[in-house]
C-alpha cells in the first residue's frame, strides 16, 4: 500500500461538508500548517473540528473559521481567537468545551477501540449537563464518548514511507493521540525518508495508525504568545 501523497492538496482532497476532523497540535505548536491552508483552499463546508483550541484570528484553524467552514468546535481552551468568540457569542456556532484530561483521554479511547471511558472531570459541573453518571467505590464519574472522527490531521518533525512518525519535543502534545484515533489519518511531516531509515527506538507513531503521508513545505512555526525579559 502506497501511502506518499505529493502534497496536503492531494492528502485532503476526499474531505468534504460535514466531515469530522481531528487536528494535532496545542496553540499553534505542532499544528497541520499545510492541510490547514490546502482545507481553506478547497473550502469544505459545515465541519466539526476536534482541536485543544482554535488557533488565532489569522493562523490555523483561525482561518478555518473566518471563512465560515466550521459547524462546530469541539476544544479545551479557544481564548486568543476573537472571530471564535464573535461566531459563539452570535450564535453561528456550536462550541463544546472540555476539560483538556477528557479531550485527550477520549482521542485515546478511539485509538483503543473503547465506545467510552468514565473520568472524574467535570462532575458536578455545566461539563455534566444531561450526560450519564456512574458511582464506582463511592465516587461519581462522567461518562464521555470516544471520537468518532472522519480525519485525523497531524504533523510530525519526521515521517518514513510506511508511515510512522517522531514528534519534536512539545510539538509532539496531542498529535500521538489523534494519529491513533481517525478512520483515516493523514500525517505532514517535515523530512520524509524511505522505510528503515529511522530509528525504531525513537519512533511514536507506529505506521500502522498512517493512512497517508506527505512532505510539508514553508512551515511557518508562529510562535503565539512571546513573552521576553525587559533589559536592566
Amino acid at each position: 500500500m502506497n501511502k506518499v501523497y505529493k502534497n496536503a492538496e492531494q492528502a485532503v482532497a476526499d474531505i468534504n461538508d460535514g466531515a469530522m476532523l481531528m487536528l494535532g497540535g496545542f496553540g499553534l505548536c505542532g499544528i497541520p500548517e499545510n492541510c490547514i491552508a490546502a482545507l481553506v483552499k478547497k473550502g469544505p463546508k459545515e465541519l466539526t473540528c476536534i482541536s485543544n483550541n482554535a488557533g488565532v484570528d489569522d493562523f490555523g484553524i483561525g482561518l478555518m473559521l473566518k471563512q465560515k467552514q466550521v459547524k462546530k468546535m469541539v476544544s479545551s481552551y479557544v481564548g486568543e481567537n476573537a472571530e471564535f468568540e464573535r461566531q459563539l457569542l452570535s450564535g453561528e456556532l456550536e462550541v463544546e468545551l472540555i476539560p483538556q484530561g477528557t479531550l485527550a483521554t477520549r482521542c485515546m479511547a478511539a485509538g483503543y477501540g473503547m465506545p467510552a471511558i468514565f473520568t472524574p472531570a467535570g462532575v458536578g459541573t455545566e461539563v455534566a449537563e444531561g450526560k450519564e453518571t456512574r458511582v464506582f467505590n463511592n465516587k461519581e464519574y462522567l461518562l464521555e464518548y470516544a471520537f468518532d472522527a472522519d480525519f485525523a490531521i497531524v504533523k510530525a518533525w519526521k515521517g518514513d514511507t510506511d508511515g510512522n512518525l517522531v514528534y519534536k519535543e512539545t510539538a509532539r502534545n496531542f498529535n500521538p493521540l489523534m494519529a491513533m484515533a481517525g478512520k483515516i489519518t493523514i500525517a505532514e511531516v517535515e523530512e520524509l525518508v524511505e522505510a528503515g531509515e529511522l530509528d525504531p527506538n525513537q519512533i511514536h507513531t507506529p505506521g500502522i495508525y498512517v493512512h497517508r503521508i506527505f512532505q510539508g513545505m514553508g512551515y511557518e512555526k508562529r510562535i503565539e504568545q512571546r513573552t521576553v525579559r525587559k533589559n536592566v
